[in-house]
């Protein structure tokens, strides 16, 4: 008894996807639930389990583009495991040694070899061998997740009207208040504190102060968006994803920190799914962690903004009069023009400013 082993469906908008790679060879014994074989499609890549045991036939070549419901392998169940490896305490030794292996016959020769004349011509060494025009370059196809990523980016820019305004964050107090209570918040809730979630926590806030932000051009119509689903923008070696932490505004800092942790070990096992990545009414992309000191982040449509974070420096700065060292954070707002004005962007901005610089605003609701 043979069992078809098909592309399933992955969303109702993917049709097709390349795949990837095998990780099983041809004739393999595989168990069921085992992973055979990596999927690329245009928002994600998933990974296919075999859906019984037994020796596997692959009818299709890594790189080539499958349908949805396309057989691309068939798992023959009447074969029989193979019997497990012999022990390695079973298997003959050898006891040759390090000693015996060495030749002082060989090193002698070495030694005696003759020196060059010192008239001698010098030896022409031969060049450093060159590529061949053939092996200068390399051609692939580009995936269907960096096709669509390609994609999203040019038509972004060429849509909306897209203007990026900057301001710069004071990161003292809550470098101070993580420092302090690093400890005890780790001890209760199980994960650490981090930047990123009082970031989710300002950004919410701002939203909910000027909805404008939390807006999107459908055509000729404006959608307001009542609800705070914030995408977190992730690089990983396969293209740029951005999971989607649901329901901001009722998630505590704790909260916040745990959905991040949980996507972070979704994304490290190659198991973010197209749920992940739906919706999502704003993105914060945090270049910082790459050493970026400024930028202009390009919109995700239909999203309406996009905060960009940078990496952090202590930089000399006037306070009351008096030159100080603080850790300053450049921030950048890019945001589609077309809906949203210069000065709510501007607000919007300091709005998010403002709490970071006094973190107890956030914790107090003032």
């Amino acid at each position: 008894m043979a069992t078809e082993l098909k592309v399933p469906a992955l969303g109702e908008s993917i049709t097709s996807g390349i795949l990837a790679a095998w990780h099983v060879k041809e004739g393999e014994y595989v168990n069921k639930d085992q992973v055979l074989y990596e999927l690329e499609t245009d928002k994600i890549t998933s990974e296919g389990l075999a859906e019984a045991s037994g020796a596997i036939t692959l009818l299709c070549e890594e790189g080539e583009e499958v349908e949805i419901g396309q057989t691309i392998a068939s798992i023959d169940e009447t074969q029989a495991a193979p019997d497990p490896p012999a022990n390695a305490s079973d298997e003959p030794t050898s006891t040759t040694t390090v000693e015996e292996t060495e030749s002082p016959a060989a090193i002698d020769e070495v030694k005696a070899l003759p020196k060059p004349e010192a008239n001698a011509a010098p030896v022409q060494k031969s060049p450093a061998n060159k590529a061949s025009p053939e092996t200068r370059t390399t051609r692939k196809r580009l995936s269907p997740l960096r096709q669509k990523i390609a994609e999203r980016l040019v038509s972004a820019q060429q849509e909306a009207a897209m203007l990026t305004t900057f301001n710069e964050v004071d990161l003292s107090k809550i470098k101070e208040l993580c420092a302090a209570h690093q400890e005890s918040f780790t001890e209760t809730h199980g994960v650490k504190l981090g930047f990123m979630s009082f970031f989710v926590k300002a950004t919410v806030r701002a939203l909910q102060q000027l909805p404008a932000v939390n807006a999107m051009i459908d055509g000729d119509e404006v959608i307001q968006n009542h609800y705070y689903d914030i995408g977190i923008a992730v690089s990983t070696d396969k293209g740029l994803i951005v999971p989607v932490l649901r329901d901001c505004e009722t998630l505590s800092l704790a909260g916040v920190e745990k959905s991040i942790r949980d996507y972070a070990d979704k994304a490290r096992a190659g198991k973010i799914g197209l749920d992940d990545l739906k919706g999502g009414v704003f993105t914060i992309t945090n270049g910082g962690v790459f050493g970026s000191m400024l930028s202009t982040p390009i919109l995700n449509p239909p999203q309406s903004a996009i905060l960009g974070m940078h990496t952090i420096q202590d930089r000399p700065v006037a306070i009351d009069g008096q030159i100080v060292i603080r850790p300053m954070m450049y921030l950048a707002l890019s945001y589609d023009h077309r809906i949203v004005d210069g000065r709510e962007a501007v607000t919007f901005l300091v709005n998010i400013k403002k709490p970071l610089e006094n973190p107890l605003h956030l914790l107090l609701d003032i």
